[in-house]
């Protein structure tokens, strides 16, 4: 796989490859302006800054969103073979993911985001922010403790291996390759998803004998949580949820906390115990907004800042899994989107009406899901293994890839 790269290199690099800052071969450009309300059904193609962490790739040759041509005229462009750059983010990990522009037609993008524009390989420079050289570089350049920020001209200090366009198409070649086999898998490991979705909402649409009762209904007690900072985080106390981690971290249901923190620094604590349901009632999109999920484990634990818990006398596997049907969702769908934020809150949370058959029956549906469920959700099995090996040796070859001899 590698030998013609090998050659490559022994012919038209053997003493090394010389090693540049971005600004000498690239201008990095900031954007501006650009809000998701700006989204229109066609017109100009655009990339929002925060679509380069949830939908794109290290390349594309499509935008998901468009804005119009009066707006586009205001907006920074972006020309086949820019590299767009989300130069803001919530966690140094993520920040300046990046997405290699590749369609035909000028695109335009926003704040939070910068331009790079170059004359080197593309897909080359957005692997190589991808790899573990690249990430030890930016931490250096980041600031911010809640919001993590690197500046364009910082973002132009960080150095690079530029090797000649021969060796960066081969190593684009050979990663792609990886990518694709990855890319197959994923395509497959969606497809069952999709399927699992429809087998649920099949199973859990109402039916004549089945009774339909909302949250308030079936409430032992419905609260709000109390704030919980991402600095008030610790690596040990009491076991605590953030809102956040109901979209990132957890699935249906969960038994135990990956966050935990000092009972000193929460001033007016609120608890969650076995059977709760948990709701993010604060979110990006009117879609995710309201997430829920059941927590199944035997601590007692404090709920964040705009949760919701659900206490009740059901069975909370169950209810995890209906309250994720499509019937659901649209009816938390119903929040109120304040500027770029979208809000949910406890009456409208007691107002989503669900169907509620016997316990007996709700623990029949929460098993049968639950072990649909796990085929595409367990780590352990399946196709998520498989996936994350995949991702795990493809992270290897890349930096393997992109390391070499400094002239």
């Amino acid at each position: 796989m590698m030998s013609k790269l090998q050659e490559l290199i022994d012919t038209l690099c053997p003493d090394g490859v010389e090693y540049k800052r971005l600004g000498e071969f690239a201008t990095v450009i900031r954007g501006s302006g650009l809000q998701k309300n700006d989204f229109t059904e066609n017109g100009v193609g655009c990339i929002h800054y925060g679509q380069i962490y949830t939908y794109y790739g290290a390349f594309t040759y499509e935008t998901k969103s468009f804005v119009s041509p009066a707006l586009a005229e205001k907006l920074k462009k972006v020309s086949k073979g820019d590299l767009v750059v989300a130069v803001t983010s919530e966690n140094v990990e993520d920040v300046c993911k990046c997405v290699a522009w590749l369609g035909d037609d000028e695109i335009v993008t926003g704040g939070h985001s910068a331009i790079i524009k170059h004359n080197q390989n593309p897909k080359y420079l957005s692997y190589y922010f991808q790899s573990e050289m690249f990430f030890k570089q930016k931490r250096k350049v980041a600031k911010g403790t809640k919001v993590i920020e690197v500046a364009p001209k910082k973002l132009e200090e960080i150095t690079i291996p530029v090797p000649p366009l021969e060796v960066q198409s081969e190593i684009v070649r050979i990663l792609d390759n990886f990518t694709e086999l990855t890319a197959e898998l994923t395509a497959e490991l969606t497809a069952r998803k999709k399927q699992y979705e429809y087998y649920r909402d099949e199973l859990l649409k109402p039916k004549n004998n089945i009774p339909m009762v909302t949250l308030k209904e079936i409430a032992t007690d419905i609260y709000r949580g109390s704030g919980i900072k991402r600095d008030e985080v610790t690596e040990e106390g009491i076991p605590c949820v953030r809102y956040g981690e109901i979209y990132t971290t957890y699935n249906t249901w969960f038994d135990k906390c990956v966050s935990h923190t000092q009972l000193d620094y929460v001033s007016n604590p609120k608890c969650f115990e076995n059977g709760d349901i948990l709701f993010a009632i604060t979110g990006e999109s009117v879609e995710d907004i309201a997430k829920s999920v059941a927590y199944v484990g035997h601590e007692k634990c404090l709920a964040g800042g705009d949760i919701v818990v659900l206490k009740h006398n059901q069975n909370p596997r169950y209810l995890a899994h209906v309250l994720a049907t499509q019937s659901a969702r649209e009816q938390k769908s119903k929040g109120k989107v304040k500027s770029k934020v979208v809000h949910s809150n406890v009456p409208s949370i007691e107002q989503i009406t669900i169907p509620l058959p016997s316990f007996e029956i709700q623990e029949r549906y929460a098993e049968v899901l639950d072990n649909f469920e796990q085929l595409c959700n367990d780590l352990n099995t399946g196709l998520p293994a498989e996936i994350e090996a995949r991702q795990k040796q493809y992270e290897y070859y890349r930096d393997k890839l992109l390391t070499f001899k400094e002239i």
